[in-house]
């Protein structure tokens, strides 16, 4: 079975847009401050740094690994495209690079795989996972971060 199209997407705002863009090229980005003196990464993406206040930023490639930080089967799903696909995972996972950074999104067993391609019952914290990539929605319009289980 496929992605079910029906699923929600994101939306990107001005500020994370070009999270989706460099998705769609199968690169994992997350935005950095650019001043000289900070650097630091950030997520969600914003406008300004949290750290030093600079409104400069640019977007470094990250690896694509990480390890789950936490996650949930949610019971009873709530919206009926979610419950044809039951039970399935929703997890936030801590990319390698950047411990502080937590991306959510779900565990599959290949990236056009359905939610519940993954037995939740192999799920454990601190389990490494890679980024995987999966276009969805209209003509493939938007692409998906997801996450597949490392042996």
């Amino acid at each position: 079975m496929a992605v079910n199209d029906s699923l929600l997407l994101p939306v990107a705002d001005e500020d994370g847009a070009p999270f989706w863009e460099y998705a769609a090229r199968g690169e994992l980005r997350v935005q950095a401050c650019a001043s000289p003196a900070c650097g630091e990464l950030r997520f969600p993406p914003r406008p300004c740094c949290p750290h030093c206040g600079s409104f400069a930023s640019d977007w470094r490639e990250m690896s694509g690994r990480g390890r789950l930080w936490s996650y949930v089967v949610p019971h009873p799903p709530l919206l009926p495209a979610y419950a044809e696909q039951a039970p399935y995972n929703a997890v936030l996972v801590e990319l390698a690079e950047a411990p502080h950074i937590r991306l959510a999104g779900n565990v599959v067993a290949s990236p056009d795989a359905p939610l519940n391609s993954v037995d939740p019952a192999r799920l454990r914290i601190g389990a490494p996972v890679r980024a995987a990539f999966c276009p969805v929605g209209p003509g493939g319009g938007v692409t998906l971060v997801r996450w597949l289980l490392e042996r």
